[in-house]
């Protein structure tokens, strides 16, 4: 089942960034893209996550053109469909680790998983406020608040840029689990291609293409 279609996008700002890619995403699959900083791979993910309308092109996920989608629509789409992961966290800094999570849980009717905050290794701070932590802890509070979510599509810049290696493969791995568990699916952009070797297809961003590897 393709739960991501992207057709013929292009995008500029003040130059020409990327022209005419196009890609799918089926279910129990990820993607990674690749590319030298600059080279359009998040402005792209922002536009494959409905965050971004491109200059030409749609983008499909689960069978509807999310740019025609009403902002209603497209609000529920997000929060219930859709996990978006960064490298800058995005918590609640007046709440505790586990209000953060809490707050993505009851906004999309799930719960959370105690062994997913075990696994990723923050079970033993989770009611800190998210200021008492270091910054891979805030970056694993917030890919467990993504994975509370229970999403369709994770889409991961660069999540595991704060995290040592040891732990950014158990990210990957957990990434993997839920993917192959859930036939949900995975946009990654990373600069390491350690980690987007791990994924089923490989994108390279350069001179405004998108190259498949």
């Amino acid at each position: 089942m393709t739960l991501l279609k992207a057709t013929s996008l292009s995008h500029t700002f003040d130059y020409p960034l990327f022209e005419d890619i196009s890609l799918n995403l089926n279910a129990g699959e990820s993607i990674a893209i690749v590319g030298v900083s600059g080279s359009g791979k998040s402005t792209l993910m922002h536009i494959l996550s409905s965050l971004l309308r491109p200059l030409k092109g749609t983008v499909e996920l689960f069978g509807k053109n999310i740019y025609q989608l009403d902002d209603k629509n497209l609000v529920t789409l997000r929060r219930n469909q859709l996990g978006m992961i960064y490298q800058s966290h995005y918590l609640f800094k007046g709440f505790s680790a586990y209000e953060n999570l809490e707050v993505a849980a009851l906004l999309s009717g799930e719960t959370i998983d105690p062994q997913l905050l075990k696994r990723l290794g923050i079970d033993h701070v989770i009611h800190q406020k998210v200021t008492e932590l270091s910054g891979g802890q805030q970056q694993r509070v917030s890919i467990a608040r993504v994975m509370s979510k229970k999403p369709r599509i994770i889409f991961a810049d660069e999540p595991t840029g704060n995290l040592d290696h040891a732990t950014a493969i158990e990210v990957m791995q957990i990434f993997e689990d839920y993917i192959k568990e859930n036939q949900a699916a995975m946009v990654l952009v990373t600069h390491d291609e350690a980690l987007a070797s791990r994924c089923n297809h490989i994108y390279r961003m350069q001179n405004g293409f998108l190259e498949q590897m």
